[in-house]
């Protein structure tokens, strides 16, 4: 794993996970699941893969503070900071872009911060056997193999094996699918050969930067100017006058649909979720006899059945459900959310309402 290293996309907003995930205290930055936060789990995941030397974090400047405080083994000048979110193509080349400058034999695994894996050692594994894969030229991918028909994610279908004496199964990628209807998932788990996207990618930098410049010229040409003023007083300047201008646009549509090389690694029992949305809790809290979840708080459920109860740490108001069935109820202390567990995702829809009728105080 020498010239190998880890970069974390940590400047997410989690609008999915309102309203406990805010734009002060994005869920990234909070124990959802356990004592510890989505980050420092990402972080700690790493932990006998990659030295802290070897861990990047690229975030917004009013998350870097607290990230920080979370993770103190990272070194200082590893957090990149960038000045306001446009999409994760210009992270990704703006960590590939330091990284090749510190260091051109550099191989990069492209980690959001806010994943849940169970089972850390097959992760590690697949990350090296990825590495393995990315050092003959492949832009690599790790598809997380379907457990069900969902429509939450998209897809990833697989091509003909990738000839090589590889560790681990590896395929060409025929084509990146975008989050489908439900008969399009049905048929895609009959058909096999498909990956859920994790979102998660291996690959040099010199590959990247290489697809940058052939598909996103624009960004790359943005970059070699912002990496050029690396370490000196104008770096400042001309990091947010330039950085104000880029396209937003995500490191999918902008690179990997129309990447020449690509392979995907799928990876069953790695016990994966995004934990993009309430429902998605479900998949990796332990639920009660009665397929209830509980988390912080207190609660008193009768006659209830298959619902998650989440409360802000440190609630102490008492949550009762009576006769209720496959529903999320959400207490953050001034706003209590409620609604049926399948409907989760149109929590985004809430957000974009209060965001429309300039009700800040609850974003």
């Amino acid at each position: 794993m020498e010239h190998t290293y880890a970069v974390i996309m940590a400047g997410g907003g989690g609008t999915r996970l309102w309203p406990v995930s805010r734009r002060e205290s994005p869920k990234q930055l909070l124990p959802l699941i356990g004592d510890e936060t989505l980050f420092q789990s990402t972080v700690q995941r790493l932990d006998g893969l990659f030295p802290p030397e070897r861990i990047l974090v690229v975030t917004v400047a009013e998350q870097a503070a607290e990230m920080q405080e979370q993770a103190p083994q990272i070194p200082p000048e590893n957090y990149l900071i960038e000045p306001a979110p446009r999409g994760t193509a210009s992270v990704v080349g703006f960590a590939a872009a330091v990284l090749h400058k510190r260091d051109p034999q550099a191989v990069m695994a492209i980690l959001p911060s806010d994943h849940f894996i169970r089972n850390r050692d097959l992760f590690h594994y697949l990350l090296a056997a990825a590495v393995d894969v990315a050092k003959t030229g492949y832009l690599v991918t790790l598809g997380i193999t379907p457990t069900y028909a969902s429509t939450a994610y998209g897809y990833i279908q697989q091509g003909a094996p990738v000839i090589g004496n590889f560790k681990y199964p590896t395929y060409n990628v025929s084509r990146f699918k975008e989050k489908p209807d439900d008969p399009s998932a049905q048929q895609m788990l009959r058909l096999g050969g498909h990956s859920w996207n994790s979102g998660m990618f291996i690959w040099s930098t010199e590959c990247i930067l290489n697809e940058f410049q052939r598909q996103m010229p624009d960004l790359s040409s943005a970059l070699e100017k912002i990496v050029m003023s690396l370490g000196t007083p104008d770096f400042a300047v001309m990091m947010n006058s330039i950085w104000k201008n880029l396209m937003v646009e995500t490191i999918d549509y902008g690179v990997m649909e129309n990447a020449e090389k690509v392979a995907v690694l799928p990876a069953g029992g790695l016990g994966w979720s995004d934990v993009g949305s309430w429902d998605s809790l479900f998949e990796v809290l332990l639920p009660d006899m009665d397929g209830n979840i509980g988390v912080n708080g207190q609660h008193l459920a009768l006659d209830t059945h298959n619902t998650l109860i989440y409360a802000t740490p440190g609630s102490d108001r008492l949550v009762v459900t009576i006769g209720v069935d496959d529903m999320v109820v959400v207490d953050a202390g001034d706003v209590l959310m409620i609604c049926k567990s399948d409907q989760s995702q149109k929590v985004r829809d809430v957000v974009a309402h209060l965001k429309k009728h300039h009700q800040e105080r609850y974003l």
